[in-house]
Order: structure tokens, then sequence, then C-alpha cells
């Protein structure tokens, strides 16, 4: 039986790159089902001063990538891996790029339940698949109730600052340790793996980590 080994994830529930790599990670892991990682998702914003109740699509296109033309020539490797990883993006279908705080929080309540994982792919299927407005507190407590949380309970803590500062200052601290994006995979605490790496490289690192390699 091969020691447990940490996995920590920086990732972003609105990177598509995130939600590529996790698809990647996902099928080795499928394939391993031995393998000795223990996983945990922390939290990086990809646009940390981004308004609280975000902004709609076409501001923020025009704003980080000159407008719609832009946001196409950026977007076409995500569209092309995506569909090569079986997963389907719904540029089109969004209307509003959230700010992010309020889903990592989310993220840090299920983890304490154990259910951290079924968070984090559910906001990604919310944002990519379905165009909802992750940063809108009812979605967020609907999605926490399909993951079995209490969406109640959920619903209170976003309405207040309950672990605001720690996500901001765990997101601080990944950038202090210079991780400048994600998604950023660290194993054992030690070897940084930046990108949505294919599921050839996990599948190496896991028969490496078993000693099969």
């Amino acid at each position: 039986m091969t020691d447990t080994i940490k996995l920590d994830i920086m990732s972003d529930p609105i990177c598509p790159w995130c939600y590529i790599g996790k698809a990647h990670l996902d099928r080795a892991l499928t394939d391993h089902p031995d393998h000795p990682f223990v996983i945990e998702w922390h939290p990086f914003q990809l646009n940390p001063d981004m308004p609280a109740g975000g902004m709609g699509r076409r501001e923020y296109l025009e704003g980080k990538f000159g407008g719609k033309e832009g946001a196409v020539r950026a977007y076409a490797p995500v569209v092309e891996h995506a569909e090569a990883a079986g997963l389907s993006i719904d540029f089109e279908g969004m209307q509003r790029t959230p700010n992010t705080l309020d889903a990592h929080r989310l993220i840090h309540w299920a983890g304490i339940e154990g259910r951290q994982t079924a968070a984090v792919s559910a906001l990604f299927q919310a944002y990519f698949v379905d165009t909802r407005d992750i940063g809108d507190h009812e979605v967020l407590a609907d999605i926490a109730d399909g993951i079995e949380m209490d969406a109640a309970v959920v619903s209170k803590l976003l309405a207040s600052d309950a672990d605001v500062e720690d996500i901001r200052k765990r997101d601080a601290h990944s950038r202090q340790m210079g991780i400048s994006s994600v998604p950023t995979f660290i194993v054992a605490g030690k070897h940084a793996v930046p990108g949505a790496q294919p599921p050839e490289l996990w599948q190496k690192v896991i028969t490496e980590l078993r000693g099969d390699g």
C-alpha cells in the first residue's frame, strides 16, 4: 500500500484551463484507482479586483481582450483543448463574469464536510456548461444543495463575512509563493506542476510515486 501523498491544487472556478486540467487529472485518477493522492483545492482569484457583484461579460471582454474578436483569438486554444478533453464550454451563453470570492468560500466549507472536489466539479459545470452566475448567492446555495450540503446554512454563511479574510489571505499566500497562474498543482508540498497537464503526465507521476516506474 502506497502512503498517501498530498496534491494541493490552486484554482479558480472561472478559469477554463483549471476546468480542463481537472478533467485531465480525473481521467488519470480513474485509470489508476489506487493512486496515492489526497487532494485539497486552494483559492486563487483570476480577477481579485473584480467588483463584488461581478460585471457584464461583454464589458469584461472589452477590458481584458479589447473586445469579442480578441477574446475569440485568446479562447481558441481553450476551446480546442476542451473539446479534446471531451468538455463543452458555452462562452456564447455567458452573460456575467463573477467575482469568485464567495465561490471559494463555498469550496472551503465543502472541504470541511468532505465534499470539496464535488463542489469544484459543480461550480465548473454551473459556470462553463449551464452559464450560471456563480457569484450569485442563490446559485451558490443551490449548488451546495446539489452536493448534499445544507443550503440554508450556506445561505446564512454567504450573507455574513465568514472566512472572507481567510480566503483572501490564502490567495495572497499563493502569490507570495510565486504562483502567478492557475491551475498550479503542488505534489507532496514541494514539486510544482503548472498548467493543464495531459492525463499521460499524471499517469507517469502516479506510476513513479507508486514505485512501479
